[in-house]
Parts: structure tokens; sequence; C-alpha cells
């Protein structure tokens, strides 16, 4: 992620000690407060980029992704992307939770971006990092000029949250779908309230998210829902993944894609504390299902999908992934009609 490097002799609302840290490094103007957002800190900056091009060494399906925001609110202690606010010399706990970077200017400069001719309008993907309609766009609510943005450059997108404000959107959703390819995807893994407010409990509770699956799909959009992640031994039964399919198919759902819990650094650290607190007697499983590695063993990951495979088949949820691979477009050409723009 690049950042535009600024020196602010004072910055507005500047907390103690920030004039050395990687915030200003990152091109903080001013940190803010407010009693709207109790316990959260929004650290207002300026990028030098937006689009983030995603490395082929990677092995991801998207070539670009946006991320508006650095830490999220929804405060899920396996959320992988917690080792990124390290760079700002930030915390993966509850600094990630509680401390978020906002791009102020992001629209402007994706404007910017979006319009040189070296643009080839290839798929950008939202919501792969931090969850693009957390807590903060209400704030700050910088999606709809993204989405705009995107749409009158025909570039197509895919978004993935668990945020349910994006049905603020939906009406500008559905009306960006009719001139580039938009795709959405919630992302639904714990099916029991008790669970979901204990392990992520900044997210919106799982019957709202189902809600919102069905409000995308009655504003003529398809909804895949990602089910991670999978936490072994306590969602990864079978009951327990046949009825959350059933839910999904029953909200309207296209497609479900599942994944096991991955864990590395400091979210290693931070989940670990979690399970130690709320279920200690899984920790000695859990060092031996993952080892000092990141990922679940083999054996686990073949168990897993020979038991969601069949679930898949039976609730019609095999539709094609949003975030898979697609075609990519040709550049367009000089004498290409615009897209007209979106209000």
């Amino acid at each position: 992620m690049r950042w535009d490097a600024q020196t602010l002799d004072a910055p507005d609302g500047a907390l103690p000690g920030l004039e050395r840290s990687g915030l200003v490094r990152a091109g903080l103007v001013r940190t803010v407060r407010t009693p709207q957002f109790e316990g959260m800190t929004f650290h207002e900056v300026l990028c030098k980029s937006a689009l983030n091009r995603v490395p082929e060494q990677s092995r991801l399906p998207y070539p670009w992704t946006v991320n508006p925001f650095r830490g999220c609110t929804h405060a899920c202690a396996y959320c992988f992307a917690r080792p990124t606010h390290e760079y700002l010399d930030l915390n993966a706990g509850r600094d990630f939770d509680s401390q978020i970077v906002v791009k102020t200017n992001v629209v402007t400069v994706l404007r910017r971006e979006l319009a040189r001719a070296s643009w080839k309008r290839e798929p950008v993907a939202l919501g792969t990092n931090t969850d693009p309609y957390q807590r903060a766009e209400g704030r700050y609510e910088l999606m709809p000029g993204i989405v705009r943005a995107l749409t009158e450059s025909g570039t197509p997108f895919s978004i993935l949250t668990k945020g349910t404000m994006l049905r603020r959107d939906l009406p500008l959703l559905a009306l960006a779908a009719q001139q580039v390819d938009v795709r959405v995807s919630v992302s639904l893994a714990v099916r029991d309230p008790d669970l979901q407010s204990s392990l992520e409990p900044g997210t919106p509770s799982p019957r709202a998210r189902l809600d919102l699956v069905r409000a995308i799909t009655e504003a003529g959009l398809g909804c895949h829902v990602l089910i991670a992640p999978v936490v072994p031994f306590l969602t990864d039964s079978p009951a327990q993944l046949d009825a959350l399919m059933a839910d999904l198919r029953e909200a309207g759902a296209t497609g479900a894609t599942v994944m096991p819990l991955y864990l590395r650094s400091s979210t290693r650290e931070v989940f670990l504390a979690w399970l130690g607190e709320n279920h200690p007697a899984l920790l000695r499983r859990y060092r031996t299902l993952y080892g000092r590695g990141a990922y679940v063993s083999e054996e686990y990951t073949s168990w897993l999908r020979g038991k969601v495979e069949p679930l898949r088949r039976k609730h019609a949820l095999t539709g094609v992934d949003p975030l898979a691979a697609r075609p990519r477009p040709a550049p367009r050409r000089p004498a290409d009609t615009p897209q007209p723009t979106l209000f």
C-alpha cells in the first residue's frame, strides 16, 4: 500500500507521540474522536494511490484492490489483516479494532488513476483486506464515490462485506450493474449468535446478515456468501454447516465458498488469546492441528472439503465465487462512448 509522505508541524487533533509514528509517515492529516463512535479513533490520511496492484505470485484471482480503511471495527479475533497495523507502529490487537486509518481523499485519487490512458479496466475487488462497510463508513461515506468512479470508468468490481450498511448503496449498485459487471458477496460463517458476539463482536448479527443477503437479491443482484473462516471444533460440524447453508439458500444466496481458519503471525496470537479465554480446552487441539504454521493440516482440509461439497450441492449453493478469476475486458478505444455519470 502506497501513501503520500507529508511533513506536518502540528497535525490537527493529533495524539501525543504521533509526530514520530508510522501514521505520520503514512500521510496523517489529523486524528479525530467523536462521541458518536465511543472508543474509536479515526486517523485521517491523504493517500498517494487508491488502486493496489495484487502481486502475481500471490495467486489471488483479482488483479487490483481498493481499501478505503486500514483497521476494522468489526473486531474479528481471526482477522488475517491484523498484522498490517504493525507497519503503522500500532498493535494488531486492540489498536486494529479501534484505531481506524481513513483515506479521506481516496475517491479523488481513484478517479485520477482510472482516467489514465494506461488503465485497462481490469476487475477491482473491495473488501479483501478490511471491510469497506464497517462502522467508519457511516461517518465518511466513501463507498458511493468509489462505486461511481469505478462504474463511470467502465471498470468491473466486486464487494465483500459483513456490513449491513451496504443496504444504503443498493440502489446505486443496482444501477451500476446495468453498466459494468458488479458482484456482491456477504461474509457469514458463524450461525450461533452467542459465539458470533464473542468471536466477532463488532459485526452485525447472523440474522441481520441473512436479511442483507435477501435485500441484495431482491435488488436484482446475485449474492455469494463466504463461509469463512470455518473455526475448527466450534463451527465445523456437518450439522452446523448444513443448518447455515439451509439459511443461506432460504435467504436467496446464489453460491457459497467455504474456507478454514487461517492463522498467521499476530493474528494467531490474538485468536489464541481469545481461544484461551473462551475455550481453553481447545488450545492443545489447535496446537496439534496448526503446528507452527498458519494453515490447518492437509487431513483437516480434506475432511472439511468432503463434508462441504455435498452440502453445497444439496442446497444449490454451487454458484461462481465473485472473487474468482474472470475474463478481463479489452482496453477502451478512444472512440468508445463514455459511460453515463451515476447520481
